[in-house]
């Protein structure tokens, strides 16, 4: 099937649409269009710049926390989701995502509990409306400490 179309800003416009052996149709537009492109920064790189154990009392032993001092370069992120997986970084162990506020220089500290001692694989992802950047650690948590 074919048709014609036209309007005052742009020359006639063609429009063809064939079967596919598929069962799905194409579509070919044939013309002149015009549009805008607005080009983003975006989030450029992530970095883990340091990893801390929080010190706990003695009856708050279940769970250990582990403070991640993030920094990124290009635009400032408005979420933040860490990932926690095994040493092999393959199988999830569970996700955390959260909204952020930084107005000034992307340097932030993140607060993750691990339930138990082991070794991890930690992705850190910072994104916005239009890009997302990540950055990987394997942290061994022992008890209240990490390495």
């Amino acid at each position: 099937t074919t048709g014609a179309s036209s309007n005052s800003d742009s020359p006639t416009t063609v429009e063809a649409m064939e079967d596919n052996p598929d069962g799905g149709c194409h579509i070919y537009r044939y013309g002149y269009y015009r549009t805008s492109i607005s080009v983003v920064e975006g989030i450029l790189e992530v970095n883990i710049i340091q990893m801390t154990s929080i010190q706990m009392t003695e009856t708050q032993v279940e769970n250990s926390l582990v403070d991640f001092v993030v920094t990124c370069q290009g635009s400032l992120p408005t979420d933040v989701c860490t990932v926690v997986s095994d040493p092999t970084c393959q199988v999830s162990k569970g996700v955390v995502c959260d909204p952020i506020v930084i107005t000034d220089e992307c340097l932030l500290t993140i607060r993750r509990a691990f339930e138990e001692p082991g070794t991890y694989c930690i992705n850190i992802t910072l994104g916005d409306d239009t890009s997302q950047a990540f950055a990987s650690a394997l942290i061994s948590v022992n008890g209240g400490e990490s390495t």
